[in-house]
Parts: structure tokens; C-alpha cells; sequence
């Protein structure tokens, strides 16, 4: 579903600001369409007889205290040992009161039986919105969101809105029309005393619950604020459990989740012990409502314009009517906190998606694969310009290299290549084409990546090569197992192309991690090829055997290659060296070398960082 109006991420400040306005009738407005969907008319004529069977279960109910007053005068006005025209009566009206009930409990049933899925259709269409929405963000956003956070917005948010669904369908609508059935006998039984008294309290009952219900509203807000932090501090410490093992930090992790967790059990019996209270004022005002009403009556009876039926038929519409009053104090704190979880959902759904397609774009169409940097300005933050003008072309089919010291700009090149950012001025030319002007799809469709770390998902090793395109056969995520060189540990596996990598791919090595990015590439079969630092993480003889198995599947391809260590791309056709985010040099190994600017100072750096580091091996060598 699209949002109503755009807007930026909200800060916690302006979101705690805006959320009784957003948590009320806006937020179910919007909810609406996902109770009434236009589309599918099926699910609308469910919902129709859902409402049919309440008003015929309500009906039901509301004649059934008429049946038990009728078998309770009918045996007091005969006395016992009665005769047989007396006692067929009263069992005749204890036989329609038991089916009566009986109608009812079916009629409920029937409805939920009915309803069950407009809830689950409703609660689908929305997780899919949310999940729509979430994958077209910037990545921006998610570097700035905690994932365990988000995941709990989604959770608590999609949950509701069968909760909302079934409680304005069933408990609201059907409590209003009680409310004025039950005002409308009273009147006619017993006159207006008796409806001024039920309507008073009603509506002391109903501004007693509001009152009460809102103050929990904020102690709900809090708890869900607790929540989000603990979980975020539990996947995040569970993310990073080497690192918590590296530095023996258990302790400290533990320490840092019990203070939310406590934090969050504190606000917890905070909300629970305001339920109590709420409950008792409910009761307070209900049951005084009940005395008096059946005083009442008996006093009525005692001046012979009552029965003992009558008597009866008070107390049992009273309590009925008060049961679903009791539902109702309930249903408004599910219906308020509902609120607020789909508000904190949608504000999700409304932040604002940075990176845009034109309307009408055009796939982009690559005749020659070649790329080019246009006089492009960009930084992540206002304040903080990372690429200064750069320009720069790759021709078909070569091979570039971009290097240059931490914080030139490197990564930032291959982020806008995918488009995950726009440039804040100049282009960004794929095929001769503005990436600017055509669909992220297709741009990310026609460039392939082996990044440093190549994370992969939980799942099998056929399953992470085949990700690199669609529909990919088991011919092809062998053939590419074959060309990056891993068929020889898929070998040495027991479930071969069955073997679960691990959450990230963590039961397997950098060097194995690498191979399985570079066959999911193979398969996605790119005209155009980056790697962004692909071997920068791997010991040596790991790294030439990725370098060989890379220089092979670049053949015939446009390759852009971004590298910190040098010696793994000296035989690149052309290297660009950046500094400060502006190209300061350019030129092959060999020319670049006889400059003696700041690419020969690099190489002869890493040289001789590669001398200490060789001859320090050779005295562990010799000591041992």
C-alpha cells in the first residue's frame, strides 16, 4: 500500500512527538483498505456474512432473557406440584432458552469460521507491503536502522491487524447495537429510570477505561521502546560472536542486555499492575449498576408491578450487556496498543525511498559494456564531500584498477555503480547510458560483484550459487562450481551442494566464502564485473589462487577493480589512483612506477612491508 504522504526518517524525538496523531484515526483510516479490499471481492462477501451471522448471533442473545423470564414466571405463578399446562410451559422456555445459547455459540463460530481469512489475506497484504517497501529503501537507511528493531516493528505491526480486524468486526459493532437493544426493552419494560441509569454508567464505564487506558498507552510506548532496544542488543552481540570471543567480552555482553532487559521487565509490571486497576474501577462501577438495577426490581415486586421474572430478565440483560462490556475495555487497550505498533509500522512504510526510478524509465540496454564516471561530486553527508569531480572511463572489455589510500573513495565508486546513492552532481554512465535515467533493475542486472566480505545466506551451497540469477539449473550452478574452482571442496563434503555455509556463511573459510561469491557471479553472468577489494581479506597463497580463478572469469569482460594491495593488480590495462576523492594519477603499472608520484610510494611501501613480513617468517622459520 502506498503512503499517504513521504516523509524522511523520523528521529525519536519527532516520532514520540507525532505519535498520538499518527496512532489514531489517520493510522486506521489507512488500515481500512486491508478490511474492505477493492480487489478481491470474495473475501468482501466473507466479510458480509461474518456481519450477517453477528446480527443473527446478537438477535439470538438478545431474545433469550425473554425465554428464561418466561420459565421462571411460569413456574412461580403456579407454585410446585403444578398442573401439566404449567409445567409444559416453563420446559417448553427452558428448551428454547438451552437452543437458544446453543444457536448463538454456532452462529459465533460459523462467523470465525467465515472470517478467519479476511484476517490471514489482510495480515498477508500488509507484511508483503512492508517487506516491498523495506527492500527499496536506501541503503543509507539500513546502515542507519538496527535490523532487530525493524524485524520487531514488522512482528508486533502485522500481528495487529488481525486483532484490529476481529475487534471492530465483532466486539465494537455488535456491543453498539446491544447497547441500544437492551436500551429500547428497558424503556419499554420498565420506563426511562432504569435507561438513564444503564446509560450513565456506560458512559462513566467508558470514560473511566479511556482515561485509565490511555496513561497504560504510554507505559505501552515505553515497553515497546525497551523491547526493540533488547532485541537489537541480543541479535547484535549474536551477529558478532567471534568478536565477543575475541576479546572476552561474555560478561560485558551479558551485562549490556540484562540492563534492557531489566529496564524492560521494570516497565512491564508497570503495565501489568495498571490492568488491576483498571479492572477493579470497571467492576466498582459495573456491579454498583447491577445493585441498583435489582433493587430496583424488587422493589417493583413488592409493589405488584414487577414479577420475579422480571427480576431475572433485568439481571440476566445487565450481565450479558456487561460481558461484552468487560470484552470492551479490553478491546479499546488491544485496539489502542494495535495503534501503536501499526503506526510505528507504517511510519516504516512512509520513510521516504532516496534512490527513485523516473517514471516511465527504460530497461538499460548495453551494447558496448563499458563505464564511466562524468565529473561526479558526492558525500553521505552534507558536510562531508567524498568525491570531488571525478571522471573516468573503462573501455570494453579491459580491465581498471582503482586504488588509492583509506578514504579516497574507492568503496564509495562501486556504491554508486550499483545506484545505491545518486551522485550530487555529474553521471554515472553504464553502456554510454545515465544510470540516472533508466531502471536500478536492469543497471544491477548487468554488473556483477565479488566483494570483500561475501556474505552469503543460511541456506545450502546450490542455493547461495543459484542466487546470482533466477531460475538457474543444476547444470549451471555446477558449470559455475567448475569455473570458480570449488568443485574440489564440494567434493570433499559429505552433502556436496546440500551443505548448509551457516548464518552468513561462517562454516566456511574467507577463501571458500570467496569462491561461492565468484560462482554466483559466474552463474548471474554479467557483461560487466567489480571487485571491490575481493582479495584483501585472504592470506597469501588463499589470495593468488582467487586472483588466478578472477583473471579467468574476467576475460572478456569490463572489469573495474578496487584494491588495496597492489600486487594484485599490476597487470591491470589501466590504474587509477585516488587520493582525497580526486584522480591524481593514472596509467599502467609501469608508467605509474617511472612517475614516482603517490602510486610508486604505495607500491614501494607495500614492498617493503612484504620484505619485513618475509623475512620475519624466515627467522619463526629458523627458530623453530
Amino acid at each position: 500500500m502506498p503512503p499517504d504522504t513521504a516523509t524522511s526518517p523520523a528521529d525519536p524525538a519527532q516520532t514520540k512527538t507525532r505519535a498520538r496523531d499518527v496512532e489514531s484515526w489517520p493510522t486506521l483510516k489507512r488500515f481500512l483498505p486491508y478490511l474492505w479490499p477493492r480487489d478481491n471481492p470474495g473475501l468482501r462477501m466473507r466479510i458480509v456474512i461474518a456481519m450477517a451471522l453477528v446480527l443473527a448471533g446478537k438477535a439470538v442473545t438478545l431474545a433469550l432473557p425473554f425465554a428464561y423470564k418466561g420459565a421462571v414466571d411460569a413456574m412461580s405463578s403456579t407454585g410446585s406440584g403444578s398442573s401439566r399446562d404449567g409445567v409444559t410451559v416453563a420446559l417448553a422456555l427452558v428448551a428454547a432458552y438451552a437452543l437458544g445459547r446453543f444457536t448463538a455459540v454456532a452462529f459465533d463460530n460459523l462467523r470465525n469460521i467465515a472470517f478467519e481469512r479476511v484476517g490471514q489475506v489482510a495480515t498477508l497484504h500488509l507484511a508483503e507491503d512492508v517487506f516491498h517497501r523495506l527492500h527499496r529503501l536506501s541503503l543509507r537507511f539500513h546502515l542507519a536502522r538496527r535490523t532487530g528493531e525493524v524485524t520487531k516493528i514488522i512482528e508486533r505491526g502485522t500481528k495487529s491487524i488481525d486483532q484490529m480486524l476481529y475487534f471492530l468486526l465483532f466486539n465494537i459493532a455488535p456491543t453498539i447495537i446491544e447497547l441500544i437493544a437492551v436500551g429500547v426493552i428497558f424503556y419499554i419494560n420498565f420506563g426511562m429510570d432504569l435507561v438513564l441509569a444503564t446509560g450513565v454508567t456506560v458512559i462513566a464505564y467508558v470514560w473511566v477505561t479511556r482515561a485509565i487506558t490511555e496513561w497504560r498507552t504510554k507505559l505501552r510506548r515505553e515497553m515497546n521502546d525497551l523491547d526493540g532496544k533488547a532485541l537489537y542488543r541480543a541479535v547484535d552481540s549474536l551477529l558478532n560472536y567471534e568478536t565477543v570471543k575475541y576479546f572476552g567480552a561474555e560478561k560485558r555482553e551479558e551485562e549490556r542486555y540484562s540492563q534492557a532487559a531489566r529496564a524492560y521487565a521494570e516497565a512491564a509490571v508497570k503495565s501489568e499492575n495498571s490492568v488491576g486497576l483498571l479492572n477493579m474501577a470497571q467492576g466498582a462501577i459495573t456491579n454498583t449498576l447491577v445493585a441498583a438495577a435489582m433493587a430496583y426490581t424488587v422493589w417493583g415486586w413488592s409493589k405488584g408491578t414487577m414479577t420475579v421474572g422480571d427480576l431475572v430478565l433485568v439481571n440476566t440483560y445487565l450481565i450479558q450487556l456487561f460481558r461484552p462490556l468487560d470484552v470492551l475495555g479490553w478491546v479499546y487497550r488491544t485496539i489502542r496498543q494495535g495503534l501503536i505498533d501499526m503506526a510505528e509500522m507504517f511510519r516504516l512504510i512512509d520513510t521516504d525511498i532516496e534512490v527513485k526510478d523516473k517514471p516511465g524509465a527504460p530497461a538499460l540496454i548495453i551494447r558496448k559494456p563499458t563505464v564511466a564516471f562524468d565529473n561526479v561530486t558526492f558525500g553521505y553527508d552534507p558536510g562531508r564531500t567524498i568525491l570531488h569531480g571525478l571522471s573516468f572511463e573503462v573501455p570494453a572489455g579491459s580491465t581498471t584498477a582503482i586504488v588509492g589510500p583509506s578514504g579516497a573513495g574507492k568503496s564509495t565508486i562501486g556504491r554508486l555503480l550499483f545506484r545505491f546513492y545518486d551522485p550530487l552532481s555529474g553521471r554515472v554512465l553504464v553502456g554510454g547510458e545515465d544510470i540516472a535515467e533508466v531502471t536500478q533493475e536492469s543497471v544491477r542486472a548487468a554488473i556483477g560483484i565479488v566483494p570483500q566480505d561475501s556474505v552469503l545466506f543460511n541456506e545450502n551451497l546450490a542455493y547461495n550459487i543459484a542466487y546470482g540469477a533466477e531460475g538457474a539449473d543444476r547444470a549451471m550452478i555446477e558449470q559455475a562450481a567448475r569455473d570458480a574452482a570449488l568443485t574440489p571442496l564440494i567434493e570433499r563434503l559429505p552433502d556436496r551442494y546440500d551443505t548448509m555455509v551457516g548464518e552468513r556463511g561462517l562454516k566456511l573459510s574467507g577463501g571458500e566464502k570467496q569462491r561461492v561469491a565468484i560462482a554466483r557471479t559466474l552463474v548471474k553472468n554479467p557483461p560487466i564485473l567489480l571487485l571491490d577489494e575481493a582479495t584483501s581479506a585472504l592470506d597469501t597463497r588463499t589470495e593468488q589462487e582467487i586472483l588466478a580463478t578472477l583473471h579467468r572469469i574476467a576475460e572478456g569482460r569490463t572489469t573495474l577493480a578496487i584494491a588495496h594491495r597492489l600486487s594484485t593488480i599490476a597487470d591491470a590495462d589501466n590504474i587509477l589512483v585516488l587520493d582525497h576523492g580526486k584522480l591524481v594519477e593514472s596509467g599502467n603499472h609501469a608508467a605509474l612506477i617511472k612517475r614516482g608520484g603517490l602510486y610508486a610510494e604505495m607500491w614501494a611501501r607495500q614492498a617493503n612491508e612484504r620484505r619485513e613480513a618475509d623475512v620475519e617468517a624466515e627467522e619463526a622459520e629458523a627458530a623453530e
